[in-house]
C-alpha cells in the first residue's frame, strides 16, 4: 500500500527521533512529544495525520485554530490535544484558554492572568482541565522574537505557577535560525539552565518545548522533551 506524503514524513520523522534519543547516554534518554505544526493546512490534513498516529498540533493564529479544532471536534476522543504556539493578545486569550489544551509562549503575568480567569470561568465544560503553560524564552536574544530573558524565567514561572486554571509545564524557545550547529547547541543549553534553575526553585516542570525542523535533533541532544514540526510533516505552507 503507497503512503501519502504526510504518513511518509511522519515516519521518517520519528525515524530521526529515535535516532537522535538513541545516540544519547541511557540516562538521559526520555520521550520526545512530536507536535505537528498544523498552521494554515486544512483540516482534513489534520484528520489525515491523525488516522496514521499524530495526536498533538500546534496552530499559530487564533481564529484559524478555533475553527480547525470545532470542525475535528470528533477527534477529541481520539486524545487529540491542540497547542497554541507563538505571542498571544489579551484580547485573544479567552479564546485560547476555551479551546486549546497548551500555550507555549506566555512571557508576560498578565496574560497567564487572562488566561487563568478565562479558563476558571469557561462553561464549556465543568471538567476542563489545567491549561497546560511554557513560558517564552527568547536565548538568541533578537529583538524581533518575543519571549523573556533567561534571567527574567524563574520570577515569572513562580508567579504563573500558582495561577488557578493553569497548569506550568515548562519552557520553549525560538532559537536564531542559523545552520550553525555550535549556535544551536549553545542556545539549547540554555534553555536547559533555565529548566534546571526551575526545578532548583522548587518548580515542578517537565517540558522543554525547543526544535523545529531544521534543528530538532540538535534540541534533542541537549534536552528537548518536545519538538514543533511543521513543513517537514505538512509540507509547504499554503
Amino acid at each position: 500500500m503507497i503512503m501519502s506524503p504526510i504518513e511518509s514524513n511522519l515516519q521518517q520523522i520519528r525515524r530521526e527521533t529515535d535516532a537522535a534519543i538513541a545516540g544519547l547516554p541511557p540516562d538521559r534518554r526520555q520521550n520526545i512529544t512530536i507536535v505537528a505544526v498544523s498552521k494554515t493546512m486544512l483540516a482534513s490534513a489534520v484528520r489525515e495525520a491523525v488516522h496514521v498516529g499524530q495526536r498533538h498540533f500546534g496552530e499559530n493564529y487564533v481564529q484559524e485554530g478555533v475553527a480547525k479544532i470545532a470542525e475535528l471536534s470528533d477527534l477529541g476522543r481520539q486524545g487529540v490535544a491542540w497547542h497554541f504556539i507563538g505571542p498571544l493578545q489579551s484580547n485573544k486569550a479567552k479564546l485560547v484558554a476555551q479551546h486549546f489544551d497548551w500555550v507555549h509562549g506566555v512571557d508576560r503575568l498578565k496574560i497567564a492572568e487572562t488566561l487563568s480567569r478565562a479558563r476558571e470561568s469557561t462553561d464549556i465544560s465543568d471538567a476542563m482541565q489545567p491549561l497546560n503553560i511554557c513560558i517564552q524564552v527568547n536565548v538568541s536574544g533578537e529583538a524581533s522574537k518575543s519571549g523573556l530573558k533567561p534571567d527574567e524565567v524563574v520570577a515569572l514561572a513562580q508567579q504563573v505557577a500558582v495561577l488557578p486554571g493553569l497548569r506550568l509545564r515548562g519552557l520553549m524557545t525560538i532559537i536564531e535560525n542559523t545552520p550553525d550547529i555550535a549556535t544551536q547547541r549553545a542556545q539549547f543549553r540554555q534553555m536547559r539552565d533555565c529548566q534546571l534553575q526551575l526545578l532548583n526553585a522548587g518548580l515542578a516542570v517537565d517540558t522543554l518545548s525547543m526544535g523545529m525542523s531544521q534543528d530538532f535533533k540538535v534540541a534533542i541532544e541537549e534536552g528537548a522533551t518536545m519538538i514543533r514540526i511543521g513543513s517537514a510533516i505538512f509540507g509547504p505552507r499554503h
